[in-house]
């Protein structure tokens, strides 16, 4: 089938929260996003962290970036300045994203020096003060991704009183990772796993604050279970599964969101790639900078594994382009 890019949203205060993608460091860059696009239309795709620093004496178009096609996009920034968050979520409406997602989540010790991330969580006021000076800068919807508590900071009284303060802020939405993360003792991997997973707690916060917009995440691999949790919750989002099995969301837009039509297949996706990786390559992009996020694209059928093992061999490789692509794709039946 001729696959269709999503165009621009008209209203981005309108975009369908049903399902997203979380941001994840490392993977949701621009080629896995415009990769993410071509399989579901309507689930919203977040950036990888990018911090207010890097955004204000580094590079901003090294991290700002995208294509058109991405949308509907949200733009996640790492910070705890109010000044600095505010002048971010002016360049994120400058480069044309349609949401500034705030990080009071991530627990790696590079995050937590930077006093941002989910060591935030012991400070709601500043994060309140953040979210009301992006508010008074801008009118894209501004959000906050927050765990359910860190260290022994877990109560749910805690967590409630942090989002009344965010909710009195102005904060749009609450994306809530139903796991607490421990600051101190844990790995960012492991605080990916081991502190249990609390849906209750959530599914609580939502009835308490049923006039604030709130997403669940964590441990949520399908779309069965995203179903499920929609029963109750405004939104779900997806993080590793959707990164290691991407082909999982291209029954998304049918599922969730009732779009009737038909879903692409994997050729549609592999033919609609090739222009998209030219561009890159003529922008000096290297070759596996893409391919490292189309591993799975054909997972589940005769040929994959040569597939993958095509692109990992050749990808790397000085002045590998498009033909590497071609010449793994004739290994699928």
């Amino acid at each position: 089938m001729l696959l269709q890019m999503r165009p621009t949203p008209t209203n981005a205060a309108q975009i369908d929260r049903r399902l997203s993608v979380a941001p994840m460091m490392d993977w949701t860059d621009r080629h896995f996003r415009y990769f993410m696009r071509l399989i579901t239309r309507h689930t919203l795709l977040y950036t990888e962290m990018v911090t207010s620093g890097a955004l204000i004496h580094g590079e901003p178009e090294r991290f700002l970036s995208f294509d058109p096609a991405e949308h509907p996009l949200a733009l996640q920034i790492g910070g705890s300045n109010p000044a600095d968050m505010a002048a971010c979520a002016r360049m994120g409406v400058d480069w044309g994203y349609d949401e500034i997602n705030i990080n009071v989540g991530c627990p790696s010790d590079r995050v937590q020096s930077g006093r941002f991330g989910a060591c935030l969580m012991a400070e709601p006021d500043l994060v309140a003060d953040c979210v009301a000076e992006m508010k008074a800068a801008v009118d894209l919807p501004i959000t906050v991704k927050s765990r359910i508590g860190i260290d022994d900071l877990d109560s749910y009284e805690l967590l409630a009183a942090f989002t009344a303060t965010l909710q009195e802020a102005g904060c749009d939405l609450l994306i809530v990772h139903a796991r607490k993360a421990w600051l101190h003792g844990l790995s960012p991997r492991e605080n990916r796993d081991l502190p249990p997973l609390r849906y209750d707690l959530v599914e609580q916060l939502k009835q308490d604050f049923p006039s604030l917009p709130m997403v669940i995440n964590g441990g949520i691999t399908t779309l069965d279970q995203a179903k499920t949790h929609l029963r109750n919750l405004d939104g779900v989002m997806i993080g590793r599964a959707a990164y290691q099995n991407p082909w999982m969301l291209a029954a998304a837009d049918a599922l969730i969101f009732n779009d009737t039509a038909a879903p692409p297949d994997p050729k549609a996706v592999f033919d609609a790639m090739l222009p998209y990786v030219e561009r890159r390559l003529s922008d000096g992009v290297p070759l596996q900078a893409i391919t490292r996020h189309l591993h799975g694209l054909f997972r589940g059928r005769p040929g994959a594994k040569a597939w993958r093992r095509h692109l990992s061999e050749a990808a790397h490789r000085v002045g590998a382009g498009i033909e590497v692509l071609v010449q793994a794709a004739k290994q699928v039946s």
